[in-house]
C-alpha cells in the first residue's frame, strides 16, 4: 500500500509540475507576447528601475558610502524589492483573472499563485545576476566573498514574499478595497525591507524594531555574502523561514475556503 501512495503520489507531481508549466508559458504570452524580446522583459523592467535608481544615488552620494559601492549597494536591495513589490501586485484579484480555467480538473487554485510569482522571482533573479556581471566588468561591483550566504539570503527573501502572496491572493478576493491599499502598502514597506540601509549603519536602540521585518534578514544575508568582512550584518535565518511558514499555514488555509466560494465563469 505504501508503495501504491508513493507512486500516486509522484504521478500527482509530475501532473502539477506539467500544469505549472503549461500555465508559465500561458502567462508569459499572455503578458509579453511574441514580438521583440518577448518574455526577456520580465528581466529588462527590473534591471532598469535598478539602475536608473543607482545611477541617482551615485550622483547625490558618490561612488562609496560606509565603505561599500553605492550603485552596487543599491542594485542588491533594488531588484529584491521589486520582486517583493510586482509579486505582491500580482496576487491582486490572481483568481478572478484565471477563474475560465478552473473548468480543467487539474488546475489549483494555488497554481496560479506559485505560477505568477515563479515569473516574477526568475525575472528578478537573472536581471540581478545581469547587471552583476555588467558592473563587475566595470569594476563596480565585487565578486562574492560568500555566494552561499548570498544564495541563501535570495532564498529566504523569496520565501518570506511567496508567503505574503499566499495571503494576498485570497482576501484580494474577499475585498476590492485590498486592491487599491497595496500599492499604497507596498511603498510605506520600503523604510522597513532594508533595501537603501544596513541594520549597522542605523543607531542601536533601532536595531531590534527594525530586524522584526522578516525583509531584513535576507538582504543583510545577500549582502554579507557579497561583501563579507567589509560589512557588519545582522541576521538570523530562522525568524523569517519561521514567520514564512506561519504565514503560509494561514495563506493556505484562506486559500482552501475561497475556493469554495469561488464562482467559475
Amino acid at each position: 500500500m505504501a508503495k501504491d501512495e508513493w507512486v500516486r503520489f509522484r504521478n500527482g507531481l509530475k501532473i502539477q509540475g506539467r500544469v505549472i508549466h503549461a500555465l508559465i508559458i500561458r502567462e508569459l504570452i499572455t503578458r509579453f507576447g511574441r514580438e521583440n524580446i518577448g518574455f526577456l522583459w520580465m528581466m529588462v523592467e527590473p534591471l532598469l528601475f535598478a539602475s536608473l535608481v543607482a545611477l541617482i544615488w551615485r550622483y547625490l552620494h558618490g561612488a562609496q558610502e560606509h565603505g561599500v559601492e553605492v550603485v552596487a549597494f543599491v542594485v542588491t536591495g533594488y531588484i529584491p524589492l521589486t520582486l517583493f513589490r510586482h509579486a505582491v501586485a500580482r496576487s491582486v484579484a490572481i483568481f478572478q483573472a484565471n477563474s475560465s480555467l478552473m473548468y480543467h480538473r487539474q488546475i489549483q487554485i494555488l497554481d496560479f499563485i506559485i505560477v505568477r510569482f515563479v515569473i516574477e522571482m526568475l525575472g528578478a533573479m537573472m536581471a540581478f545576476l545581469l547587471v552583476a556581471l555588467i558592473l563587475m566588468g566595470l569594476g563596480l561591483f565585487p565578486i562574492p566573498s560568500n555566494p552561499g550566504l548570498m544564495i541563501a539570503g535570495w532564498l529566504v527573501y523569496c520565501i518570506f514574499c511567496f508567503s505574503l502572496c499566499l495571503i494576498i491572493a485570497p482576501l484580494s478576493e474577499k475585498s476590492e478595497v485590498l486592491e487599491k491599499f497595496m500599492p499604497v502598502t507596498t511603498y510605506i514597506m520600503i523604510p522597513f525591507s532594508g533595501a537603501f540601509s544596513m541594520v549597522s549603519w542605523i543607531t542601536p536602540g533601532l536595531r531590534h524594531y527594525i530586524l522584526l521585518s522578516p525583509f531584513v534578514h535576507g538582504m543583510e544575508m545577500i549582502r554579507g555574502g557579497i561583501w563579507g568582512s567589509r560589512v557588519v550584518v545582522y541576521y538570523d535565518a530562522l525568524y523569517p523561514l519561521g514567520v514564512s511558514l506561519f504565514m503560509a499555514a494561514i495563506g493556505l488555509s484562506l486559500c482552501r475556503r475561497i475556493r469554495s466560494e469561488l464562482v467559475v465563469e
